[in-house]
């Protein structure tokens, strides 16, 4: 068997490191497809498995577009390359490959890459595991030439069995709802706007302004990912270029929509970051940003993450730069499954039911032709348990709303469990399905994932504090509108309601004037309990005739919906207390503390 098409050239020395063998490219193979930063859904797995099996055979030269057209994504046998289907895999691919090195793949034995221009693999003896084992001979000189490497292909044939072992397991699910609902001819996902980092360039002359440069670089690679509503090309691409890059390569070469670039100078003891978003199609700038800081007070690991995470929350967030240029000016590809998305963010800011019927519909069209797109599957949830809790756009019939919002979440995260979107879709249908310990858990998994997205931040501050802990909550909701001052209305609606749980009553009201959600009937519950205790009974009346109008249901029932909501009894009490102030027509406290404090909890599984 003739492996050599699969081996670089490289700087390897022939005696001590010989080119990785079958057995060893295999393991690597193995490695890759069953690590959680390789995407469970779509056709990666069986793109990467057959082009390097097909190599190992010696069939290098058949990997053409057709062939894996054909082989791999089940082309008829009248395929042209008028479908651009390889030619976009293969990309997704190589950008797939090239995240998983950078992130869980540092230290692998073997690289595995698909050079551009073709689509036979590369395999070779990554660097980073030749400098470790070159580390550990000059500390261990008893071993005897290539040693080392032997004992390497039997921790790599240890590790194989278990990987084998268990990726049924992890591909089966997925691969049977593909294959089940998935029509052949579909993309697995839609094209997402594309964004390119370039190095931040050195500004300065000091020995630490490299070093800065380049970290910081590395810490935006890292944080603008976790943004699944865009595309961000990896570490590799961002290396390649120069940090003076223009917007025309950039969209010419990669065909990246956005450029990120920016520069580093340090002066003394003061440090100057400048940022910048460019459009590629035109060269535009779309955003700008200095950020200033002391190497006195603050160590220079700590500046190049604080500063990676506000360009990122500015850029990529869901209310952020790119998803405002997006509306702005949309592109020509995909406009309508991207436009979903919008839509989505376009109702959590209006929180109307017109703008939720008509996000639920199009994310309804968004799943059906792309079944394996994780994020419209979680705001589809959101807008299902929307149904409920709202009472917006009842559907007739079975299964009920939260039934289906909680299947839509759990497909999600099935599909893309570390999408932050997904898991903020779970942990808000488990708090509603009353599963209250298991929702915060989830929450706290998607903080941890991505602690700079806004949209999780209110939202899991938000059921933070209506579950009891109103300061945290409150805490959470202030890093909201720190990050998104303009964000959408709920942020500071919430942020209200704590205040007023804090008796803070004067914050309370600056907040809820803020907020005027005029079409959302909650607002007005909240606006006019606030207003009670604040003393302004004329607001709180007319808000309270208001949500009256809107929710007549809600006040006879206003008990169970609490309940349904996770208030502690004696938070509901007290807001019961205010809207009796307020004029509305509510059980008498006799009635309300007998329910509440007299008959059992609510059961929280």
């Amino acid at each position: 068997m003739d492996t050599s098409v699969m081996h670089g050239s490289g700087d390897a020395e022939p005696s001590r490191c010989p080119s990785p063998g079958p057995v060893e490219i295999r393991a690597q193979l193995a490695r890759i497809i069953s690590s959680p930063e390789f995407p469970k859904a779509g056709r990666g797995a069986a793109f990467l498995t057959f082009v390097v099996e097909e190599a190992l055979a010696g069939r290098a030269q058949r990997l053409k577009g057709y062939t894996v057209a054909v082989e791999v994504f089940k082309r008829s046998d009248g395929f042209t390359q008028d479908d651009p289907v390889v030619r976009i895999e293969a990309g997704r691919l190589r950008r797939t490959l090239e995240r998983y090195y950078l992130v869980a793949g540092q230290h692998d034995p073997i690289r595995i890459d698909i050079p551009k221009g073709g689509y036979a693999p590369s395999c070779v003896w990554n660097d980073a595991a030749v400098a470790d084992l070159k580390e550990a001979a000059v500390e261990n000189p008893g071993n005897r030439p290539g040693q080392g490497w032997l004992r390497t292909r039997w921790l790599i044939l240890a590790g194989l069995v278990s990987i084998v072992c268990t990726a049924p397991l992890t591909y089966w699910p997925t691969e049977r709802f593909v294959a089940g609902e998935k029509p052949s001819n579909f993309t697995e996902v839609p094209d997402e706007p594309t964004l390119v980092v370039a190095p931040f360039a050195n500004l300065g002359d000091g020995p630490e302004d490299e070093l800065y440069t380049v970290g910081l670089t590395e810490e935006l690679l890292t944080a603008l990912p976790r943004f699944k509503e865009i595309k961000v090309f990896g570490r590799e691409t961002s290396k390649s270029l120069p940090p003076e890059v223009q917007a025309s390569e950039v969209r010419g070469g990669l065909g990246a929509r956005y450029l990120l670039a920016g520069g580093v100078r340090v002066s003394g003891p003061r440090v100057r970051v400048t940022a910048r978003l460019v459009d590629t199609s035109d060269g535009a700038i779309l955003w700008s940003q200095n950020y200033d800081d002391d190497l006195t007070t603050r160590e220079l690991f700590t500046i190049q993450s604080d500063v990676a995470s506000k360009v990122a929350t500015a850029v990529a967030q869901p209310y952020g730069i790119i998803a405002q240029a997006v509306t702005a000016n949309p592109p020509p590809d995909d406009l309508g499954v991207y436009d979903c998305t919008l839509r989505f963010y376009a109702y959590r800011a209006d929180l109307s039911p017109e703008t939720h019927l008509t996000a639920r519909a199009c994310l309804e069209s968004a799943v059906a032709r792309y079944p394996t797109y994780a994020t419209a599957w979680a705001m589809l949830s959101i807008a299902y348990l929307d149904e409920d809790r709202f009472r917006y756009n009842l559907k007739p019939g079975q299964p009920a709303p939260m039934e289906r919002a909680l299947s839509a979440a759990r497909r999600a995260i099935d599909l893309e469990p570390g999408n932050t979107r997904a898991l903020q879709s779970l942990m808000t249908a488990l708090f509603f399905n009353q599963q209250l310990t298991e929702a915060l858990e989830v929450g706290e998994e998607a903080l941890a994932t991505n602690p700079n997205d806004t949209e999780l931040l209110a939202e899991f501050g938000t059921r933070v504090a209506i579950s009891g802990q109103w300061k945290r909550g409150a805490d959470l909701l202030d890093r909201a509108i720190a990050l998104n001052p303009g964000g959408a209305g709920y942020y500071h609606g919430t942020r209200a309601l704590a205040a007023y749980m804090l008796d803070d009553h004067e914050k309370a009201v600056g907040l809820i004037r803020k907020a005027d959600l005029q079409k959302f009937p909650l607002f007005h519950v909240v606006a006019a309990a606030i207003y009670a205790e604040a003393g302004l009974i004329d607001d709180a009346r007319r808000e309270g005739k208001v949500f009256t109008a809107m929710r007549p249901e809600y006040i006879r029932d206003i008990i169970d919906e609490n309940r349904k909501r996770n208030i502690r009894p004696k938070d509901s009490i007290r807001m019961i207390a205010s809207l009796r102030k307020a004029g509305l027509p509510v059980p008498d406290a006799a009635e309300v503390e007998a329910e509440l404090l007299v008959s059992p909890a609510i059961a929280r599984p």
